[in-house]
């Protein structure tokens, strides 16, 4: 979606967790809409495509929410939000340099590997498709949080490792940033995002149970298949738990992968 106007970038400052009225134009940085309860409502990647106009890149499920909240609190700020319609593509081994002078692209890191996303581009001729299955346990090794499976009312950014990607301790205010900003500096979660390898042949329900001595200490979000491990799935477990600790499943077990 859109923002631009004389006060886009201000505007957007003020809304989201991080900085981004001082990014260049052509540069782009990724950031949070919460709620005033520090819950995620949209993640994105802002991109500076003028001194003022940006394009907001988010997951489809978030993008009319994204807009109703960003015209719901824009009042008096002279800028336009509107949804806009693209195409893009990630492409997976490929660094920003290798592309940037050829393609308009932006640094992809949701899938643990060096990688861009191209804005209404078609890939390189040489790139082999790549399917869900895939992308989802790639996304799952390289721990990237997903609205609607690691991200609900339940959870804040810094238990899903958000907090160095696409939060500023150092900007203005931004609705949730009391509690982001408490949690960081008097407190600590109690609970992490976690990978897991998971033993026995089925995936895992979402929100199964993760057990440690008979109580439940955790749950798992998403799972997929994976020619190493078997199973691999994103989890979150309490902070207590140490991380060599092999925890019970529903038929099985489930086995922390280091960082």
């Amino acid at each position: 979606m859109r923002v631009s106007g004389p006060d886009a970038a201000s505007y957007l400052n003020r809304m989201v967790s991080n900085e981004v009225e001082a990014l260049e134009v052509g540069d782009a940085r990724e950031a949070l809409l919460l709620t005033p309860k520090a819950r995620v409502i949209a993640t994105m990647t802002v991109w500076r495509r003028a001194p003022d106009d940006f394009l907001l890149l988010t997951e489809p499920d978030a993008g009319e929410r994204l807009v109703r909240e960003l015209v719901r609190s824009r009042f008096a700020a002279k800028c336009e939000i509107a949804a806009e319609n693209h195409r893009s593509v990630v492409v997976l081994g490929a660094g920003e340099d290798l592309v940037l002078n050829q393609y308009k692209s932006i640094a992809n890191r949701d899938y643990g590997i060096p990688a861009v996303e191209l804005v209404d581009e078609d890939a390189p001729a040489e790139a082999a498709t790549t399917g869900d299955d895939e992308l989802e346990r790639l996304r799952i090794l390289a721990r990237t949080p997903r609205l609607g499976r690691e991200l609900d009312d339940r959870v804040m950014p810094a238990e899903a490792g958000l907090e160095e990607r696409a939060i500023s301790f150092t900007k203005g205010c931004y609705p949730g940033q009391e509690p982001v900003a408490r949690l960081h500096f008097r407190g600590h979660p109690n609970r992490g995002l976690r990978a897991l390898v998971l033993d026995g042949p089925d995936v895992p329900a979402y929100d199964a149970e993760l057990m440690l001595d008979g109580k439940v200490v955790g749950r798992v979000t998403s799972a997929a298949r994976d020619p190493e491990h078997g199973i691999v799935a994103l989890g979150y477990v309490r902070r207590e738990v140490p991380p060599d600790v092999a925890l019970e499943l529903s038929g099985g077990a489930a086995r922390q992968l280091r960082s």
